[in-house]
């Protein structure tokens, strides 16, 4: 599993995180503070708390594509 921060700061950049995340057939969630959502549901990442960097988990060994695709939204 690969663990990183992103920012969605927007309405845009979140369709924009649930396209990308579309295209991996693994699964990817997401957690704000006690709250997991899946990352290919546009719904429950806006149930989360986007005013504050959300940590991502990407079920898998390799997520070079995945962190490439989303680079402009993950936080150093």
């Amino acid at each position: 599993m690969k663990t990183f921060n992103v920012s969605l700061g927007s309405i845009n950049d979140v369709k924009e995180f649930v396209n990308i995340v579309g295209k991996y057939n693994y699964d990817v969630d997401l957690t704000s503070g006690r709250y997991v959502v899946d990352a290919k549901s546009i719904m429950g990442i806006f149930s989360l708390d986007l005013t504050k960097p959300i940590r991502v988990d990407a079920h898998t060994e390799d997520a070079t594509e995945f962190m490439n695709d989303a680079a402009s939204f993950i936080v150093k």
